[in-house]
């Protein structure tokens, strides 16, 4: 029975786990306006904000792999659990201007890496190979759901009570993830050996790809309701529309990873055709009207941020000696696109207005979807040589 219950306690741990270390830098993007307006920062404020994390983060995934492959999954996953919940309460409590915001990010970042590479490590280490593109798939709805999180969260809380309070509630409710965390499958572990050799030069173009994609996509997180304010919707709905999009995100990362466990060789064409749905649906952004802003973000964001967990699956099933580590090269690339995305996006937004920005990121992730293919093909041949 312990043998049963194990995967779906993995997967528990790595969604709840993934949802503590992720929340932070959502509840900035999908509160913006009221932190902005409190804190008094533009719209390239927010973006230096938002990459100050990632690209925090993008520097602590490499040696965050690392963490996790000694360690282990559950020591890391329970300090990754606690630095998170102790930066969403200093926000509450200590951000007073956009630096202390900025510093405050940038010193919890570390918590993101950690909690994410040990999650992997975590599925890899605790789940069948034949379940874990679900597996995966289920882990990576997190990020959507924070996005969901976030945005229920400006009519729930920041509307009402005020921003701080959502970020103290983030708080305690991230601690409980603690309880969730499975313990260490030693034999499993063990089992591993060395590291061994990595598919490296197709894992930094796997991760070039996912620079360019995750910048796009984390510009619906962070700059959407903001966007769709200046347009003259409220931010109640503006809110909602991006609770709406997370939810079909993560619907779509779960799909993906089920229909990965059962054509696990067809994830390339899967992985370019949802970036470039995706594209299309950025592309929808820059019209105006209420209905290209609703289809651009289900599109944009339901489609085109639902492939990381394929990628982790697609990497993970080639590496599982050393899950952490190879999937540290990839999620670098990830964080890098959160940093450089919001921080170049945001500048665009600022200077030629947000319907010019939407395009620039359209165009993209579309060229993520190239880089993706290239890359995949790659990983193939590697495979193939072994």
């Amino acid at each position: 029975m312990l043998t049963k219950r194990r995967p779906v306690r993995a997967v528990t741990g790595a969604l709840t786990t993934t949802i503590a270390v992720s929340i932070p830098v959502f509840l900035v993007g999908g509160l913006a306006v009221q932190i902005g307006d409190d804190l008094g920062f533009s719209p390239a404020g927010l973006g230096l904000a938002v990459s100050a994390y990632f690209g925090a983060s993008a520097l602590a995934s490499v040696p965050a792999g690392a963490l996790a492959e000694k360690f282990g999954s559950t020591n890391v996953s329970r300090v990754a659990i606690g630095l998170a919940s102790a930066s969403l309460l200093a926000i509450a409590l200590g951000a007073r201007s956009l630096w202390s915001l900025v510093a405050i990010l940038a010193l919890g970042a570390a918590a993101n890496a950690m909690g994410q590479l040990a999650s992997n490590s975590s599925l890899a280490e605790h789940v069948p190979p034949r379940r874990q593109g679900l597996s995966f798939g289920v882990k990576q709805a997190a990020i959507p759901v924070c996005t969901l999180l976030a945005g229920a969260s400006v009519p729930v809380i920041a509307l009402t009570l005020g921003w701080r309070w959502a970020f103290a509630l983030a708080a305690v409710l991230a601690i409980g993830a603690l309880t969730l965390v499975p313990r260490p499958n030693d034999a499993k572990r063990k089992s591993r050996g060395e590291s061994g050799d990595r598919a490296t030069a197709a894992l930094i173009v796997l991760g070039a790809a996912a620079t360019l994609a995750a910048g796009a996509a984390n510009a619906l997180g962070t700059f959407l309701v903001d966007s769709a304010v200046e347009r003259g919707i409220s931010p109640g709905p503006a809110g909602l529309t991006l609770t709406l999009g997370g939810a079909v995100c993560a619907l779509a990362r779960i799909t993906g990873g089920w229909q990965a466990d059962r054509f696990p060789g067809r994830q390339v064409g899967v992985i370019a055709g949802l970036l470039a749905a995706g594209a299309i649906g950025l592309g929808l952004l820059a019209v105006s009207g209420t209905v290209p802003l609703v289809i651009g973000v289900l599109m944009g964001f339901g489609l085109g941020w639902s492939w990381p967990g394929l990628m982790n699956f697609a990497v993970v099933r080639l590496h599982p000696q050393a899950p952490a580590a190879a999937t540290s090269i990839t999620q670098t690339g990830v964080y890098a696109g959160g940093c450089l995305g919001p921080l170049g996006l945001g500048a665009v937004a600022t200077m030629a207005g947000y319907p010019t920005m939407w395009t620039v990121a359209a165009v993209a992730m579309l060229l993520a979807a190239l880089l993706m293919f290239v890359g995949s093909r790659m990983l193939l041949s590697w495979s193939g040589r072994r």
